[in-house]
């Protein structure tokens, strides 16, 4: 079992950068594959990052490839997702998730999901 909490949402200007967090509690958390998925109001969800379990391999939309970095760190039991010159595009509610299966991209292989946080970026 793993709970997740995101945090770090807020309102920035294009081209500003945030950083969300997410904190994990639970059993075996390095065991799992931790992603990064976002939705905006009358959207689908979809993926934005992915770390694997081991850490040793990421993977990335191509709409935030190259302007955002995940990364985790195991003894905080906390994934990150760094955000750099933020876009409009890229407002929505930014969800954490938990998996343990390939690939990484797909919703339905995840196992927990955070609640959620709002990322608002103004033009």
């Amino acid at each position: 079992q793993v709970q997740l909490v995101e945090s770090g949402g807020g309102l920035v200007q294009a081209g500003g950068s945030l950083r969300l967090s997410c904190a994990a509690s639970g059993r075996t958390f390095s065991s799992y594959n931790m992603g990064w998925f976002r939705q905006a109001p009358g959207k689908e969800r979809e993926f934005v990052a992915a770390i694997r379990w081991s850490g040793d391999s990421t993977y990335y939309a191509n709409s935030v490839k190259g302007r955002f970095t995940i990364s985790r760190d195991n003894a905080k039991t906390t994934v990150y997702l760094q955000m750099n010159n933020l876009k409009p595009e890229d407002t929505a509610v930014y969800f954490c998730a938990a998996g343990s299966v390939f690939p990484v991209g797909l919703e339905r292989h995840y196992d927990y999901w955070g609640q959620g946080t709002q990322v608002t970026v103004s033009s």
